[in-house]
């Protein structure tokens, strides 16, 4: 390798694309394709990136294995960026096999962390941390200990863990310092605001206060029944009901659990769950028969009571009733959430991140888009979504993943 090669990854490694550039933008050798390549998605240019990082590879002998497994995992890490979610996640693998079996372990580490990072996106936090498990951080750089730990920190606050958390991100920003990385101090120091803003609502006993990540780690850690709005399931002492695909039955028994320990009138019950304006005697039919679901939903739990005016919730062993919901609701919050991150998302990425179907997904971005709360750019398979700020809305908790319990 030329010292005008050397010099251009060493600018690279330090976070100066245009120093890289400098000595390599007029080369259309294989090596210098990579590191322009390289440099373009540090400046931000995706496709210009993607497309010399293709080149690079096309460029080098078959021989050169481990040139061309880094430049799959540079290509991972723009599809990573950019939120193309629908890159095959077995090249990365086969790359990180060529690079550990070369002894490149520094790009071997790096493909791991790019894997988790997209599996953490997806919600598959358990198989994130599985990828991260075998990595030695004594013999990694600290750009490669840092990202490690900003993963490690994503998978604590996913399961709601706030003092792990707090710890991977301390050390995280500590690493990135280390590295002189400026770019990833300052992500850093961003998703660690997660876990001092506003995260869920706790509504219980007639009151409402706003809870940070601790705060709710806390509440789910409690003996209370907690109706837990932000994942639709119903959580006491290590049981947990899911009724994320029966919106009936929890929006009777959020209502319940709200105005506990009083009873709520039926005609209210019919409001929230059915949306009538009057309690008509179909409506009062339905909501017996729903009742009695909802009564078999939480066998064991709590029980529902009829009362002269309505029905009253009744926990069997809790000694309280809480209901932890979203500081801000919204119809797709899912949706929201993920866009929140701050980067530019294709409609069949948040389909794959949320598991559902990207129809769903689409209706739901054209919905965002009447009501300004999102906005698209680009057209074909070049659209791309994202939204503005919206103050207070939570990520967290919204995201694709398991909560303690599930």
């Amino acid at each position: 390798m030329d010292s005008l090669i050397t010099a251009a990854a060493r600018a690279l490694g330090a976070g100066d694309p245009l120093g890289a550039l400098k000595r390599v933008a007029l080369r259309d050798d294989a090596p210098a394709l990579a590191l322009r390549g390289i440099a373009m998605a540090q400046l931000g240019d995706l496709e210009r990136a993607k497309a010399l990082l293709k080149a690079a590879g096309r460029a080098f002998h078959v021989r050169e294995a481990v040139a061309r497994a880094r430049c799959v995992v540079a290509e991972a890490e723009i599809a990573l960026v950019s939120r193309d979610l629908s890159w095959q996640p077995k090249a990365l693998e086969a790359a990180q096999r060529v690079l550990e079996a070369q002894g490149d372990r520094v790009n071997a580490a790096h493909a791991a962390n790019l894997a988790a990072r997209r599996l953490l996106l997806i919600g598959q936090v358990d198989e994130a941390e599985r990828v991260l498990a075998p990595l030695d951080l004594q013999q990694l750089p600290a750009a490669s200990v840092a990202v490690h730990q900003l993963v490690s920190a994503g998978i604590a606050v996913r399961r709601v863990q706030t003092g792990p958390g707090r710890l991977a991100f301390e050390r995280a920003l500590a690493a990135a310092r280390q590295a002189g990385m400026h770019s990833l101090v300052a992500e850093i120091e961003a998703d660690a605001r997660v876990l001092e803003t506003p995260a869920a609502r706790l509504i219980g006993g007639g009151n409402e206060r706003s809870l940070t990540l601790a705060g709710v780690e806390q509440v789910l850690a409690s003996e209370a029944l907690v109706v837990d709005a932000t994942r639709n399931v119903v959580r006491q002492a290590g049981s947990v009901v899911h009724l994320a695909t029966r919106p009936v039955l929890f929006a009777l028994l959020r209502a319940l659990a709200e105005t506990w320990p009083k009873d709520v009138s039926r005609a209210r019950l019919v409001a929230e769950a059915f949306r009538g304006k009057e309690a008509d005697e179909s409506h009062r039919a339905r909501l017996r028969v729903e009742m009695g679901r909802l009564r078999s939903e939480l066998a064991g739990i709590a029980e529902i009571n009829a009362t002269m005016a309505g029905f009253a919730l009744v926990p069997v062993a809790a000694r309280e009733v809480v209901v932890l919901a979203p500081p801000v609701e919204d119809q797709h919050a899912g949706v929201l959430a993920l866009l929140a991150d701050g980067e530019a998302w294709a409609s069949s990425a948040l389909a794959i991140a949320l598991g559902t179907s990207p129809r769903t997904v689409q209706r739901a971005l054209e919905q965002l888009a009447e009501a300004g709360k999102a906005q698209s750019f680009g057209r074909g398979r070049a659209l791309r979504w994202i939204t503005p700020p919206v103050p207070g809305f939570p990520t967290a908790l919204l995201l694709p993943g398991p909560l303690p319990g599930d």
